[in-house]
């Protein structure tokens, strides 16, 4: 297992399609697996690269929690996919006697065989995953939108909720809550790709109509 050379280009593109349909490395937290990963490379993934550049930003967010999160680190060749081999730093994971050692031996001959073989195999990775679709993160949303008063006209809010147009972005059922003294807010569904669309975004376009909205907030966030 492993990325190939994580200060590589080759191995970056690994990394950012290991990460096209996942949050974290492993699991569905942050853990040591993220932080042993995180700190293998040598800077921050291109912008081209976004599932791994979101995920480094993510990951970069809890640099002063890291001693805290869940796990024990492991060596890099314990993460990544199974056919491709941990070359970052030099280092390899012990092998059995079958095994090639890359980085083992002092002959020039098998050094050079050992990187065409693991430049191979790399290859074949990257070939093979170009092959399946994209994987399209996205996010299910439950807004809630909420007006200055009870002469509020919350037909025309939520008509001014649903002009919000974008790409990745998909309107879904809405209903009025209840908050108190006569006072009802607009709860609105919505699915959104996660690349295309935030929450600062809508945040921001839906509390742009001053004259009904007061504020809004995400009720639930799922992922689908």
């Amino acid at each position: 297992m492993g990325f190939g050379d994580l200060k590589s280009a080759a191995g970056l593109r690994v990394l950012n399609d290991f990460l096209a349909d996942r949050s974290y490395i492993e699991g569905y937290v942050p853990s040591q697996a993220d932080i042993a990963v995180f700190e293998a490379l040598a800077a921050p993934p291109p912008p081209d690269l976004f599932h791994a550049l979101r995920w480094y930003n993510h990951i970069k967010s809890y640099e002063k929690q890291k001693a805290s999160l869940p796990g024990v680190k492991k060596p890099l060749g314990k993460y990544g996919p199974a056919d491709v081999e941990d070359t970052t730093g030099g280092a390899t994971d012990s092998k059995d006697d079958d095994d090639i050692d890359l980085f083992g031996s002092d002959d020039e001959e098998e050094s050079e065989e050992a990187k065409k073989l693991r430049e191979e195999r790399l290859a074949q990775y990257e070939s093979k995953k170009s092959k399946k679709p994209a994987v399209v993160a996205k996010s299910s949303l439950l807004l809630d939108v909420k007006p200055w008063d009870d002469e509020t006209d919350m037909a025309k809010l939520e008509e001014c909720v649903r002009s919000i147009q974008a790409d990745g972005l998909v309107w879904g059922s809405s209903k009025l809550v209840p908050v108190g003294y006569g006072i009802k807010k607009l709860q609105i569904q919505c699915v959104v790709e996660d690349d295309k669309v935030g929450t600062d975004m809508l945040e921001e376009r839906i509390t742009a109509f001053e004259d009904y909205v007061q504020s809004m907030d995400v009720a639930a966030f799922n992922k689908i």
